[in-house]
């Protein structure tokens, strides 16, 4: 290794702080008991406490126990079992979110990047939290910086700072020169001296700020709190209309009044529509975890369900990271400066000389051990933007290793016999000879060609599985690879990627944005590759309106990781790449994506569902309300007698019980590969307003119809509320059949499973009088069904008018689905 830019800088350090060996242990301990340490939390989860506030003190929680008072405050206490709702919401949602943040943490612990630390002489790979100021930390490329400081050591050293400041170029830096948290090593080696730990650093300052908002968008969360505000506005004018109805018009006494519109209001409230979110979120964080998965950030479950490109490195994704040297073809044996043991000594020189040798100089170290032991006078490390490194020997000679396509003329047979060999799949580097030291400004000059290295790449064996699955959920998949273009087709042809044997060579792609969409739209592989135009083509990909997924591990990918919709990287990636990921798969297996992606699809997929019940409830409670409500002042008008709320607090209870809770929890858990859509608020109102509405009228009408007057006795009043309730649980069970489709067995013992429990609450004397339930009155029961049917029509039919309308198909009345069998007759 060169040491011409290696500098000791006294005046960069602490008198006590000698930078080639680092701190003491009696140093590292004064600096801990002075509390200069790096102790900045994670951000993979939030503390217990933080959990426990925020599923305790909620919007849902809030109304429920204002509620919750009112009737205990009538000395109802049976009717206030909807308060029960308060501790369960509570207690799930601390439950699953404390276990997905141990599984969070774990796991993040696993991923987390350790710095290179040198003490007491000697070099230590530390948790960034060990890190205290005036640490000595070892950099070498794709390493990220954890800490503010000043360089000590560098050597051709460049620095990204584009997560910091937007700037695009790497930064050269000199000993004495700054580095921020944050930013990662671009190419280069060094070390440098820590100077601001925890939280006085920059990218924590900038973490403090960001952690006010979510990084990724969450159309699903924003609409639920979106949906959370109306409802809450609409309560007001609803529950001062039942009240005025209640006790100035019905004249029902006070405790009657209040529990009227406690029963009113209980089922506005979609009580169980943010557990059943945070519960799907929770439990999907948990299923990943359980596959290796790290989750950063909750959200991006949510975005994993809306990616419909895929776009995937060749290196380490479709292939294995590791490689074996396959051959050293010789291109100049006649010449003694071309001679094997020549050519093979400047590989192990170099291989050894590497600091951090990528996948390449690992399988060259592993063919050629013996270390010549060269003195190195020059370095230039790799970089994706070159496509080479060098290392000069002085008089053994300024040997280049890097891409025959770059450093080689097009037209010359060394060139033709690379591209050949590349073209089966291999992977094929130059091994050259400069007239030139390898740092020059005009390396690397006048080449020699000396040796074709062929390498040999594994192609994973889940590859072609894993793409087949894309391929079958409608998923693009686009190959962008530095590697040579042929290399990079031949592996994707060979995995049967549509368009993967004719690769597109990158560097005669347009920069307009539109026309790297033109053809990103008709290619699928892509070869030499800038880190540039990777964030390029994603920018172009996603102004088509593509959700991007980008998959990578090495530090040109980095920027397209940033930009993309969802950032994957593997596990053994840089500490760069998996900082700026939202998800890390920790096994390294491009195959584990089909799983993430899946998973994300049902989490969104099945909280859609749900959220259908659970505001066709909303609905069908505000309108009853308010058709109650508005009779009572109606009454007043035309002289006609009012009718009090037909339901207890206790019968809103039981039908929310298997028409919507019991069933909701069992749904928002189950399979569901139907990939996201946008939209998500509108699409739940347009089933859960005709839903809700039918429900409500006809739960009034058959009430209507049986009421008997201000005078009715309590067993008629008792039938009357009854009546209302089959009437109400008839349609609802039907919602709950529509939502559950397309059908299985399982989802058909579900819906028996619900018809049965009311078949019990209504059969079973002691639930008759515990729940004030009496369908004895064989016309008042016949017209609850009656209305009940006409109601189960109009639903079905809205259902389908509303799929009509827009696009989708669906069929009337609809069975269920033969394993294997084509969909029955559909309308579109």
């Amino acid at each position: 290794m060169a040491n011409d830019e290696i500098h000791p800088v006294g005046t960069l350090k602490p008198d006590d702080v000698d930078v080639r060996t680092g701190l003491t242990a009696d140093q590292v301990a004064r600096r801990r008991a002075e509390g200069k340490t790096n102790d900045v939390p994670g951000r993979a989860s939030r503390s217990v406490r933080e959990i426990v506030r925020a599923n305790v003190f909620t919007r849902i929680n809030a109304i429920l126990g204002v509620l919750l008072v009112i009737v205990l405050s009538t000395g109802s206490i049976i009717d206030g079992m909807f308060g029960l709702l308060i501790i369960a919401n509570s207690a799930i949602g601390i439950i699953q979110e404390t276990r997905a943040k141990r599984t969070l943490d774990q796991l993040a612990i696993v991923s987390q990047s350790q710095p290179v630390v040198r003490r007491d002489g000697a070099t230590t790979a530390l948790a960034p939290s060990e890190v205290v100021l005036d640490d000595v930390i070892e950099l070498g490329a794709g390493d990220q910086i954890v800490v503010d400081g000043e360089v000590v050591e560098g050597e051709l050293l460049e620095i990204d700072e584009s997560l910091l400041t937007g700037e695009a170029d790497p930064v050269h830096k000199q000993p004495g020169d700054q580095v921020l948290s944050g930013s990662f090593v671009a190419s280069g080696s060094g070390a440098y001296r820590a100077t601001k730990v925890g939280r006085d650093a920059y990218a924590a300052q900038l973490a403090a700020e960001a952690s006010k908002f979510t990084l990724v968008h969450s159309e699903l969360r924003s609409g639920v709190d979106r949906i959370l505000k109306v409802i809450t506005y609409m309560m007001v004018p609803a529950g001062a209309l039942i009240i005025y109805n209640q006790l100035f018009v019905s004249e029902q006494d006070l405790g009657g009044a209040l529990n009227g519109m406690v029963a009113a209001l209980v089922p506005m409230v979609p009580e169980g529509l943010v557990l059943m979110t945070s519960l799907a979120f929770a439990v999907g964080v948990i299923r990943l975890g359980r596959r290796q998965c790290l989750v950063q950030e909750l959200p991006a479950i949510e975005g994993l369900a809306r990616v419909d490109v895929v776009c995937a490195d060749k290196t380490g994704t479709l292939t294995e990271n590791g490689m074996r040297l396959s051959e050293l073809r010789l291109l100049t044996p006649d010449d003694p400066a071309g001679s094997p043991s020549r050519l093979q000594a400047a590989l192990a020189a170099m291989a050894a000389d590497d600091p951090r040798p990528n996948a390449s100089v690992l399988a060259i170290a592993e063919a050629y051990e013996d270390d010549p032991g060269w003195t190195s006078t020059g370095v230039a490390p790799f970089s994706s933007a070159k496509k080479w490194s060098g290392i000069s020997y002085g008089a053994n000679g300024n040997w280049f290793l890097g891409a025959p396509d770059v450093l080689l003329d097009p037209d010359s047979d060394a060139a033709r016999t690379a591209e050949e060999i590349g073209a089966t799949g291999l992977r094929v580097l130059l091994l050259g000879e400069g007239d030139v030291a390898v740092d020059d400004d005009a390396a690397p000059g006048n080449l020699t060609a000396r040796a074709l290295v062929v390498l040999e790449q594994r192609v994973r064996p889940d590859a072609a599985d894993t793409l087949a699955y894309f391929a079958e959920q409608k998923v693009e998949v686009k190959v962008i690879s530095g590697d040579n273009a042929v290399s990079v087709g031949a592996v994707a042809g060979s995995l049967g990627l549509p368009g993967g044997d004719h690769a597109v060579d990158a560097r005669g792609l347009p920069e307009d944005r539109d026309a790297l969409a033109d053809v990103l739209a008709s290619e699928t592989t892509f070869g030499r590759v800038r880190p540039d135009q990777k964030r390029a083509m994603v920018g172009a990909l996603q102004s088509r309106g593509h959700t991007v997924a980008m998959t990578g591990d090495g530090v040109n990918d980095v920027l397209a990781l940033k930009d993309a919709d969802i950032g994957v990287s593997m596990g053994s990636g840089s500490p760069a790449t998996r900082a700026v990921a939202q998800i890390v798969l920790l096994d390294n297996k491009f195959a584990t994506l089909p799983y993430v992606v899946g998973e994300g699809r049902r989490v969104i997929g099945n909280i859609e569902r749900v959220s259908n019940l659970f505001l066709t409830k909303t609905v069908y409670s505000v309108l009853l309300a308010l058709l109650v409500g508005l009779s009572g002042v109606a009454s007043e008008l035309f002289d006609f007698e009012p009718m009090p709320y037909p339901f207890l607090p206790r019968h809103v209870t039981i039908a929310a019980w298997f028409t919507i809770g019991i069933p909701a929890f069992i749904l928002s858990l189950a399979p569901n590969n139907e990939r996201a859509r946008t939209g998500f608020v509108p699409r739940v109102m347009r089933f859960a307003i005709p839903s809700g509405l039918v429900i409500g009228i006809a739960t009034f009408v058959s009430y209507a119809l049986v009421y008997a007057g201000p005078d009715q006795t309590e067993t008629q009043q008792i039938q009357a509320g009854t009546t209302a309730l089959i009437t109400l649980i008839t349609i609802a069970l039907w919602v709950l059949a529509i939502v559950a489709r397309p059908y299985v067995w399982w989802k058909i013992v579900l819906i028996a499973g619900s018809v049965a429990g009311y078949v019990v609450l209504f059969s079973v004397p002691f639930c008759r009088e515990f729940f004030k339930l009496d369908p004895s009155n064989v016309a008042a029961t016949t017209t609850a069904f009656v209305c009940g049917g006409v109601g189960i029509v109009l639903v079905e039919l809205g259902w389908w008018v509303s799929g009509r309308l827009h696009g989708e198909k669906r069929q009337l009345f609809s069975l269920p689905e033969q394993p294997g069998e084509a969909t029955r007759e559909t309308v579109s």
